[in-house]
């Protein structure tokens, strides 16, 4: 066996570079890059590495500079989001804060199924300077650090306390980033001492490596079993999600849909799996739902979930799918998921598996009633969207609505834009209302529901996919969480628009509070009263200066027409380009309202009258809440 001398850091780089996946017969990187901030934990191991590699055209494992490491994960999911799971980035941090900065990135990786792999420093293996600068001592074990932090949140997590122990690691690492039925993020934390530690790896080691991404079929047996179902069924629903993005089964859904003519709702993650114009797409499902979709719902007999993990937001908090007879198939490559809701687990690809059942359904189609029945309802929410879309001429001075932001925004995009966000009001208002027009058009990331996402998603985004017009639709909630990116778009030249909406405050967290009984407080953006509550004047920010300050085009639109001009420009713009529009919070046409319930507790006691009035409606509606077994 052949060796060569590496440091355990430069042995990580260069095994990095030569991994890749395989689906279908094309090839990817499954570690296309770098993100890093540099520490006394990481800078002479990982940071020497990559330098000794190199950095220009062509890099074995290009760097990405960035300005916070939650941030960096955030781009980093962005990215292998984009790219179907099939290419990944990894980051880098050192030890102490560096690393637990990682964690809500973290988490956001594996509760959405997204790769990502975390290389985070950590104190001396050989424990001889020993606290080390923010080391974490832990009186009652020598062995734990801060980086235990990441175990909870990672699919995989693995301490490289000596060279030679990287080996399985990486392996293990690598084996679980690929596979889609395991994947999230990965930790292999990195002892400083041991990063830069010289050993004599053998060369097999650094061949290329190539992990193939299977598409595991349907059991004929579970397949005959979910086609009688389907057969049987009346009034059969199909809900999409993510799954059917993840295995670019988007197609395989068309045929499905066209066949049969089974209508076809969608999670957030699954949004856009057919055109929003296709006669089966109903839109939306659950909290977030449209009307149409969420009426088809509550009167079901059969739901076949496909790549869906069923959320309370998608199930209402159990209270969607009120049918007493209705039953459930789980299309997904999970069996975690796949059980879920007492389903009939049809554990496959999501691709295979709409194709074998679409195979099986041959000659099948739903009844015309039923067709008819939701292309009426179909009908009905788009005169809804068009309404809550619209310019009004007699507010041509006024400020644009939230809803009016995103018609302006749909006037502008073209079918090869993506539009990201994760978190505030804006989700709801998508879900119900944005009119998908190709698979990867529609960017949510509602898994963990993560504010500051938005921004440096769209940079790992535009990363994946450089000939994307990408869009971060944020609040100013949101964008004071994390702008710190803008200025890495800017340093990369990575071409991103961010639609800034400043609404003072938390306004989804608002009308929650309000239903709640908790009267929206802490909610709102304003100085104190003179009681000590936030109901004084709004904040004197100006968060467009902000954004110009670090770097990016900035460009004010005051009313809808000027909006839409904004828009169109930064569409057009060859640089990081924000705009930002202040909205009106009272508007003459409100957003739709929830067309189902969501599940969150009220106080069962108060002295207050809008606790009280709360907790009232929230017994009521809790009498609908069932278990499918």
């Amino acid at each position: 066996m052949t060796t060569v001398e590496l440091t355990t850091g430069q042995a990580l780089v260069r095994f990095l570079a030569v991994q890749y996946t395989e689906r279908d017969g094309q090839r990817h990187r499954l570690i296309d890059s770098c993100w890093g901030i540099f520490g006394h934990g990481n800078v002479a191991g990982l940071g020497q590495a990559l330098v000794e590699s190199g950095q220009g055209p062509g890099a074995p494992l290009p760097f990405h500079q960035g300005r916070n490491e939650q941030a960096m994960v955030h781009a980093a999911v962005g990215f292998a989001r984009q790219n179907n799971r099939l290419s990944a980035q990894a980051v880098t941090t050192s030890i102490g804060p560096g690393a637990t900065n990682l964690v809500t990135g973290a988490a956001l990786a594996t509760v959405n199924r997204l790769p990502v792999l975390l290389l985070p420093g950590d104190a001396f293996a050989s424990r001889v300077p020993d606290p080390v600068l923010q080391q974490l001592e832990v009186p009652y074990a020598g062995d734990v650090s801060v980086n235990d932090a990441l175990r909870p949140v990672s699919r995989y997590f693995d301490r490289v306390t000596r060279p030679e122990a990287l080996i399985p690691a990486a392996l293990s690492a690598m084996r679980v980033l690929a596979d889609p039925a395991e994947t999230g993020a990965v930790t292999l934390a990195l002892p400083q001492d041991v990063q830069a530690e010289a050993y004599e790896w053998p060369r097999e080691f650094f061949a290329e490596r190539v992990w193939r991404v299977g598409r595991p079929g349907l059991e004929p047996e579970v397949l005959a079993q979910a086609a009688e179902a389907v057969r049987a069924a009346r009034r059969p629903l199909l809900v999409a999600g993510g799954g059917v993005h993840h295995s670019e089964a988007e197609e395989a859904l068309r045929v499905l849909a066209d066949t049969t003519g089974i209508p076809v709702a969608s999670t957030q993650a699954g949004k856009g799996s057919l055109r929003h114009d296709h006669p089966c797409d109903v839109g939306g499902l659950g909290h977030t739902g449209t009307a149409v979709a969420d009426e088809l719902a509550r009167s079901a007999d059969l739901v076949i979930g496909v790549g869906t993990r069923w959320t309370d937001f998608t199930t209402a908090s159990a209270t969607l799918f009120a049918a007493p007879e209705v039953r459930f198939v789980n299309l997904n490559v999970t069996s975690f998921d796949g059980h879920k809701l007492g389903a009939l687990p049809a554990l496959a690809d999501a691709r295979a598996g709409l194709e074998a059942l679409a195979g099986a359904l041959r000659g099948y189609r739903v009844t015309p009633d039923y067709e008819a029945e939701y292309a009426r309802g179909k009908e009905r929410w788009e005169r809804v969207v068009a309404e809550a879309f619209a310019a009004h001429p007699l507010d041509e001075k006024a400020r644009p609505s939230q809803t009016q932001v995103l018609g302006a925004l749909d006037t502008v995009v073209g079918d090869e834009d993506v539009v990201i966000n994760a978190a505030g009001s804006m989700p709801g208002d998508l879900h119900k209302l944005w009119r998908a027009r190709s698979a990867r058009q529609y960017h949510l990331e509602y898994g963990y529901s993560c504010m500051g996402y938005e921004i440096p998603a769209a940079i790992g985004v535009r990363m994946a996919a450089p000939e994307r017009p990408v869009w971060a639709l944020v609040g100013d909630g949101t964008y004071l969480m994390l702008p710190t990116e803008i200025v890495t778009a800017v340093q990369e030249g990575v071409n991103i628009n961010v639609v800034l909406v400043q609404n003072h405050g938390y306004a989804s967290i608002g009308g929650l509070s309000e239903q709640t009984g908790a009267e929206r407080f802490g909610t709102a953006y304003r100085f104190r009263d003179a009681e000590g509550g936030y109901t004084g004047a709004p904040l004197p920010v100006d968060l467009a200066a902000n954004a110009a300050s670090l770097g990016m085009e900035v460009l004010r639109a005051a009313t809808y027409t000027e909006l839409r001009e904004a828009l169109a420009a930064a569409r057009a713009s060859d640089r990081p380009t924000c705009v930002h529009v202040e909205t009106d919070t009272s508007p003459a046409v409100p957003a739709p309202g929830a067309e189902a319930w969501w599940d969150v507790v009220v106080a069962e006691t108060s002295g207050r009258t809008a606790a009280r009035a709360a907790r009232e409606e929230y017994e009521r509606q809790r009498t609908r809440q069932r278990r499918h077994l």
